[in-house]
């Protein structure tokens, strides 16, 4: 279904950042009715947002300031338009609210599923939707994961959003509510903008704000912040332990009724951490009122994220594996447990703590091949333990090498996962995927020739 035409007339927004998010919600609030101005720092971006009101905004009468997620109102310095909206008292929201007020306004009694946690919510999201789809529900999947919140379509009252939430989008809701909602984990993550952990945590725990009886929280207990969090809320629990109220024994998923399914024949979900994943997933989905059947037809079938330990290729026995979404050191460890020898590619805008919480993996790493603005700071780490490692620059030249490496006997695998952000060399992580899945290809191709 669409929303109506006049769904949003006689409001007011301006739309700050014209990426893959804030473009898509520009052209959708107008679709809806709504007076849009837009702005970007960036010319080029300007240039992209053709047909749209192109311009500074000015905070008077305006209704909400609409801000990409990665722009930000507060920590580390507020951007001056944000700092002008907050001076002026107009709220400063995510498009995930504006998703709400529409389906409301709309007529429409769909349930909201929000995912959150520092590793795991693209997964989960997906996973689940996939799930409630097998078994025959309207679904729609977003936010974070891709396609921006507002860009979804109209569902009916029967549908469900599944919208996997980061720690910026969750800081800018005002009313919507979850009728289900999920904190995976807690890792040291995005501290420029929370200020601290207790920050970030305070960010996350927003995805249970509005809450009301019958609706469902669920936290991973996997690390002291979280269970915390989930004691405080009295909160369904997930973890790879039995102590959880649904967690994995060996590969075995099961709640306190028995056993769901066996993980080990989910083959895109690899590791402990998908168990806690697949876990999560389980326990939205049977408070959606799926049946443990469809649940664990649906975990067995889920085919997997691109860039989530995605496998790219095989070319003479040795196999590379496109994690580019890990773009910190606990989402990298999350695939390093997973292959006992590997090449690694590494390396592009360190977080905060660097890769000092993977020293118990490097045993496993036969080479690492680094990129990016701060290889030297993972270099650093590495000859203090003793890792073989070169700082090549690029990623073509690190997957030329590790394919070399690797032919030649260093190890089964290549796997790039980063453990860093993109942005110094790609305009995502997803960019650098691509780029490792496509040279992956070509050297497949030469090779064969």
């Amino acid at each position: 279904m669409n929303f109506p035409a006049d769904l949003f007339a006689g409001l007011r927004f301006a739309v700050v950042g014209l990426g893959k998010n804030g473009l898509p919600v520009a052209r959708r609030l107008v679709a809806m009715g709504a007076m849009v101005t837009v702005w970007d720092d960036n010319k080029t971006a300007r240039a992209a947002a053709i047909g749209l009101d192109v311009r500074m905004p000015m905070m008077a009468g305006l209704d909400a300031l609409i801000l990409s997620p990665g722009i930000p109102h507060y920590l580390p310095r507020a951007h001056p338009i944000a700092a002008a909206a907050i001076a002026a008292g107009v709220p400063i929201l995510s498009d995930v609210e504006l998703l709400y007020r529409a389906v409301r306004r709309a007529g429409s009694k769909a349930r909201f599923v929000g995912i959150t946690g520092t590793n795991g919510k693209s997964t989960t999201t997906a996973l689940l939707a996939h799930i409630v789809a097998g078994a025959g529900r309207p679904v729609a999947a977003g936010g974070n994961l891709g396609i921006a919140a507002l860009d979804l379509p109209l569902l009916g009252d029967d549908g469900i959003y599944m919208i996997e939430m980061s720690s910026y989008m969750l800081e800018r809701l005002a009313t919507l509510r979850f009728t289900a909602a999920v904190m995976l984990n807690l890792s040291p993550d995005h501290l420029d903008r929370h200020g601290d952990m207790a920050g970030y945590a305070r960010a996350k725990r927003a995805i249970f704000d509005r809450q009301a009886d019958g609706d469902l929280a669920v936290v991973g207990i996997e690390d002291e912040m979280s269970r915390a969090m989930a004691a405080e809320l009295g909160a369904v629990t997930i973890a790879g332990q039995a102590l959880a109220d649904v967690w994995a024994d060996g590969t075995m998923l099961q709640d306190k009724a028995g056993i769901i399914v066996d993980l080990a024949t989910a083959h895109a979900l690899p590791g402990a951490h998908n168990a806690q994943n697949a876990a999560a997933a389980a326990a939205v989905a049977r408070h959606l009122g799926i049946s443990r059947a469809d649940i664990a037809a649906g975990i067995i079938t889920y085919p997997g994220l691109p860039h989530r330990q995605e496998h790219v290729g095989t070319i003479a026995g040795v196999r590379f594996i496109n994690d580019s979404k890990a773009t910190n050191a606990d989402s990298t460890a999350r695939a390093m447990v997973c292959y006992d020898r590997f090449v690694l590619i590494a390396g592009g805008q360190s977080k905060e703590g660097g890769i000092e919480p993977l020293t118990h993996y490097f045993p496993r790493i036969a080479l690492a091949l680094l990129i990016g603005r701060d290889a030297p700071i993972l270099a650093a780490t590495f000859a203090e333990h003793g890792v073989p490692y070169r700082d090549v620059g690029t990623l073509a030249a690190a997957t030329e090498q590790a394919w070399q490496a690797a032919r030649d006997g260093a190890a089964p695998v290549v796997l790039l996962s980063p453990a860093c952000a993109s942005w110094d060399q790609f305009t995502g992580f997803d960019q650098r995927g691509d780029m490792f899945r496509d040279q992956v290809k070509a050297i497949a191709l030469r090779e064969a020739a």
